[in-house]
Formats: structure tokens, C-alpha cells, sequence
């Protein structure tokens, strides 16, 4: 890019160089002829108005003259002509001597002079002829005399000669300095047209040297690309318009079995013992030559020269030479038999993962199935239990003793938590089984009424909530409602033995874009390493007798939050609280609605 612009500016250079030696002459040449065509002009100017202001005198007098011809008796037509020549063309001449003498000032008074003053001496000779005409050659011979006396124009006359010629003078010397200036800058002209042909010469030069230089460089460039060519390991060829070799590099030599250092031109079709004998990919080769179409990843199984089945992928290119020569068509080859092997074991290993997948779900199904079937089956006899218990008591009264009272009593305990675990897994069955109503959910009023309903169930306890401004979601409203009542409810639970329960709920954002909710407490927290077992059904990290409870929120909160594709987690350690976080997807839906509420 960098010698495209020397070069540019080089061409520019040289190309200004020609201009001013062949343009420079020219333009001094022309000026100075201009110069003197305009000096010659002016020259010739003076001389026509020195002319017609001689002429204007003659013109007058010659008419004067004639009429003291009249006056002597003269009486041809031509005298006649004479008198009245005057009258007749001198207004004209004044009008035209003052139209050429605009440019000064000074002529035009003068001319304004001679015009009153040839006016009056035509009207006196006019009233001389008017006199002549009824007889009185005395009073046009004082007509004619007055007209000499009293408006005399020789001074005048001489006045604008006299200055015509001062203004001729002046344009002479003028004249003559143009020349001279002329002169000069021809000189200079010469001077700088030597001083740029050496210039041109001596950067033609330099140019020749930097020339033999770039060649010497690019055959250099050459060599070393042939060389790199050479030392790749993928199998490369540079074939001509014929689909004949020009060059292939040592990987293609070696793979389809050609001499090492191959230069000889061979055809494609002949090169490792029919491996390249596919007619559609041939043809795609000619259209990649003919219509100037790449081709890529064109994959195919070739059988080389050591008798190998090998999975290789094709791609060319049609490249155009610097020279304008015929194209030439770029081949490259790249073995990818191993990597076919890896995806043949891959789609393998899939299909058995598909398997591994499919019966996990099956017994999904057959689990949840179960345990559904099992909490509806156990009510029938639970209830059984419970009722004769009951029946048992009444039927006994007030005969019992303590021990059969006590017997009887644990009896019903034990049904109504049987009764409450039953319920509770038929809710953990239908969070499994239930389709999802996708809709914005406010995660702020979600948080807040399961806030609301946890302080509701404790009396005489002092908490501090700080929950930040939660985000809107997409999701199911009554499940994601279950989650924070399950969360904020163990939050107010397991923080009973504080003195002052703190509560905190918080969001941020994940690295890949989702929203991570957090619930921390500074209740009893637990054991990390009882931390897998938080999350199953019916799995307690604290004795029943310490904080109340089933064992099945947690796993009601991980099945909802991964049907909504998150993840669940927890952190804590014993007597400094927990942290609990769980995940879900964010999406432009849900933030356009956020914009909208803000």
C-alpha cells in the first residue's frame, strides 16, 4: 500500500514536471504576446484618435473654405457639397472621438471644449449660408469671421493631440517593460526547465535503481513463497486452465504418490492412480475455472497410492495472474480421515446417549407415574387409620388410661404428618407433570407477597428485609410464586434463634446474560458437605424438633427453577447463615415489559 502511494506521488512528480517545462514556455510565450498585441492596440488607438481629431479640423475648415467660394461667386455642386460637409460629419466624429477617449477623463473635457466650439462655428456658417442665400454676402462674410474669432479650436485641437501623445509615451514605455519582463521570465523559464530535466533525470534514475532493487526483492519474495509452499503439510497444487499441474508442493507429491521436487506437468485425472477421477468433482473444478465460483469444503473419499481409503476435503479458488495471463486455479487438500473416524465414534456415542436419554425418561415417567399412584393409593388406607383411631377413642371414652390415650395419640400424630408427606409429594408429582404457562412475571411483587405471608405466620419477631429491585421475567407465575414462598419462608424459618433476623434478596446479572437471584439469612445455616442432599425430596439437615418441616420445599424450588432452565444452589456454613441462589434465563421480552413498568 505504501509503494502504491510512492508510486502515486512519483507519477504526480513527473507529470508536474512535464507540465511546467512544456506548459510554463507557453503561458510566458503567450502573456508576452498578448502584451504586445495589447500595446499595439493602444499604439494604434492613439493613432486613430490623433487622426480623427485632425480629421474633425479639416473637416471644419474645409467647409469654411467653401463657403468663402460661395461668397466669391463659385456655384457648383461640389463647393456646395463642401459647405454642407461640415454640418453633416463632423457631430458624427465628435460622437465617435468621444466614444474612443471613455478611458480618460481629461480627453473627454477636452472633446466636450472642441465639440462647444466646432458647434458654434457650424451654427455661424450655417447662418452664413442662410445670409448668402437672400443676398447678403457682407453679413455671411461676418459670419464667417466671427466663426473664426470668437470660437477658435486650434488650441484645443493641439490640446488632444498633445495629450495622446503624452498617453503614447507612456504606453511605449509600458510596452517596453512588458518586454523586458518577458525576457526575464523566459530566463527564469529556461533556467528552472534545466534545473527540472535534471531532476527528472536523476529521480529516473533512482527510479530504474529502486526498480532493479523491487525485482530483485520480489524474485526473493518468490523463492522464499515457494519455499513456505513446499514446507506446508497440507497438500497444495496450482493447476492451469487444462487442469494440469504448474506446481504442487512436497505434501501433495508425497500423498499421491509423485517423484519428490515434481515440476513436470501432468494432468489431474493421471495423478495418484485414478484418485481424482470423479466427474462431478472435476466438473466443479471447470466451473470454478470458467464462472469464476469458489468451491469449499467439497468432501470426498479417495483411495491414494498406499491403498488407504482416506476422507479428504477439497477447496478451490480461481486466481488471476499479475500479467494478465490465463487464470490459474488454486487447490488445496485437506485428510480429515482420523476426524472422520471422531465423528463417526461421536454420532455413535450419541445414538447411545439418545438411548441412555430415552430410558431415563421412560423411568422418569414410571417414577413420577409411581409416585403418584403410591400418594393416591395411601390416603384410602391413611384415612382408615385415622378414623378407627378416632373411633377407637370414642368407643373407649372416658374408660381409657393414660397409656392408651398416649398410644392413641400417637397414632393420629403419625397419620396427620403421613397425610402431610403424601400431600406434599403429590405437589412435588405435579410440578414434574404440569405444562408451563409462560408468561411475564414480576419478580418484585412475587418477592414481596411471599415477604408478606412469612411475616404473617411468626409473631414478636424482629426482621430487617432489604430486598433490591427485582427484575421481570418469562415463566410460570404460580410456580416461580412457590419458589420465593419456599425461599423467603425457610429464610424466616431456620433464622428463629436470632435475635435480629437479617434477610437479604439481591440480582445480578450472570456472564451469559441470565439473572441470578440471591436469598441469604442469618439464621442457623449448615454443613457444605450435607450440601447434596438440600435439595431431595424428604432430605433434612436440622432435627424436626428444631425448625418444623417435610424436607420437600428445597426440591419443589430445583425442579421449578430447571423446568424454567435454571439452577439452583446453595452455600453457608453452620451458625453464619446460607446463601441461596438460583438462576433463570433472561429475554427481550421480559426486558421490554421491564422498560414498560419503569
Amino acid at each position: 500500500m505504501r509503494d502504491r502511494v510512492a508510486l502515486r506521488w512519483r507519477l504526480g512528480g513527473l507529470l508536474f514536471a512535464v507540465l511546467v517545462i512544456v506548459a510554463l514556455p507557453f503561458m510566458v510565450t503567450r502573456s508576452g504576446s498578448r502584451d504586445a498585441i495589447a500595446a499595439n492596440e493602444r499604439v494604434t488607438h492613439s493613432s486613430e484618435v490623433k487622426s480623427l481629431t485632425y480629421r474633425i479640423a479639416y473637416v471644419t475648415r474645409d467647409s469654411e473654405a467653401a463657403m468663402y467660394r460661395l461668397m466669391d461667386g463659385a456655384d457648383d455642386a461640389q463647393t456646395k457639397e463642401r459647405a454642407t460637409r461640415a454640418t453633416k460629419e463632423v457631430p458624427v466624429m465628435l460622437n465617435q472621438l468621444r466614444n474612443m477617449t471613455l478611458d480618460s477623463a481629461d480627453q473627454q473635457a477636452r472633446i466636450g471644449a472642441l465639440s462647444s466650439t466646432v458647434s458654434g462655428r457650424l451654427a455661424l456658417m450655417e447662418q452664413a449660408v442662410m445670409r448668402l442665400k437672400v443676398g447678403d454676402k457682407e453679413g455671411a462674410t461676418d459670419a464667417l469671421r466671427d466663426s473664426v474669432s470668437l470660437f477658435q479650436m486650434d488650441s484645443l485641437i493641439d490640446g488632444i493631440v498633445q495629450s495622446e501623445d503624452t498617453t503614447l509615451s507612456s504606453r511605449r514605455g509600458e510596452a517596453k517593460s512588458a518586454s523586458f519582463n518577458s525576457s526575464l521570465v523566459l530566463s527564469i523559464t529556461a533556467a528552472a526547465q534545466i534545473i527540472l530535466l535534471g531532476i527528472v533525470v536523476i529521480v529516473s534514475e533512482r527510479q530504474i535503481s529502486r526498480r532493479l532493487m523491487a525485482e530483485e526483492r520480489a524474485g526473493q519474495a518468490v523463492q522464499r513463497s515457494q519455499m513456505i509452499v513446499q514446507a506446508v503439510r497440507e497438500p497444495i497444487a496450482l493447476l492451469d486452465t487444462k487442469l494440469c499441474t504448474l506446481l504442487v508442493n512436497a505434501a501433495f507429491s508425497e500423498l499421491y504418490g509423485l517423484l519428490p521436487g515434481h515440476r513436470q506437468s501432468m494432468a489431474l485425472v493421471e495423478i495418484g492412480e485414478g484418485a481424482w477421477r470423479d466427474s462431478a468433482l472435476l466438473q466443479r473444478l471447470n466451473d470454478v475455472l470458467l464462472l469464476d465460483r469458489e468451491l469449499w469444503d467439497y468432501e470426498l473419499i479417495q483411495r491414494t497410492v498406499d491403498g488407504v481409503d482416506r476422507h479428504v476435503v477439497i477447496n478451490a479458488r480461481r486466481l488471476q495472474q499479475g500479467d494478465g495471463g490465463e487464470p490459474v486455479l488454486l487447490l488445496t487438500v485437506s485428510d480429515v480421515t482420523a476426524r472422520a473416524l471422531v465423528e463417526q465414534q461421536v454420532k455413535e456415542l450419541n445414538r447411545q446417549l439418545e438411548g441412555k436419554v430415552a430410558q431415563i425418561s421412560d423411568v422418569n415417567r414410571e417414577l413420577e407415574a409411581f409416585s403418584y399412584s403410591v400418594s393416591h393409593d395411601l390416603r384410602a388406607p391413611l384415612r382408615h387409620i385415622a378414623g378407627f383411631a378416632n373411633k377407637l377413642e370414642q368407643h373407649l371414652g372416658a374408660g381409657a388410661d393414660e397409656k392408651t390415650s398416649h398410644y392413641i395419640s400417637v397414632i393420629n400424630d403419625a397419620a396427620k404428618r403421613m397425610g402431610l408427606l403424601i400431600e406434599d409429594l403429590l405437589v412435588f408429582s405435579r410440578l414434574g407433570r404440569g405444562a408451563l404457562r409462560l408468561q411475564p412475571v414480576d419478580m418484585q411483587s412475587l418477592a414481596e407477597e411471599a415477604r408478606v405471608l412469612a411475616e404473617s405466620d411468626v409473631q414478636n419477631r424482629r426482621i430487617m428485609w432489604t430486598i433490591a429491585p427485582l427484575p421481570i421475567v418469562i415463566g410460570d407465575e404460580n410456580m416461580l410464586r412457590t419458589v420465593w414462598q419456599n425461599l423467603l419462608g425457610n429464610a424466616v424459618k431456620y433464622t428463629g434463634h436470632s435475635d435480629v433476623a437479617r434477610i437479604n434478596v439481591e440480582v445480578h446479572r450472570s456472564t451469559n446474560g441470565d439473572y441470578e437471584f440471591v436469598v441469604s439469612d442469618n439464621g442457623a445455616g449448615f454443613d457444605m458437605q450435607y450440601a447434596g442432599k438440600l435439595f431431595g425430596v424428604f432430605q433434612r439437615l436440622h432435627r424436626a424438633s428444631e425448625f418444623p418441616g417435610n424436607g420437600i420445599g428445597l426440591a419443589n424450588v430445583r425442579r421449578i427453577v430447571s423446568r424454567h432452565g435454571g439452577k439452583v444452589w446453595a452455600d453457608a456454613q453452620p451458625g453464619q447463615g446460607a446463601r441461596f441462589h438460583f438462576t433463570l434465563p433472561a429475554s427481550d421480552l421480559a426486558d421490554s415489559f421491564a422498560q414498560e413498568r419503569q
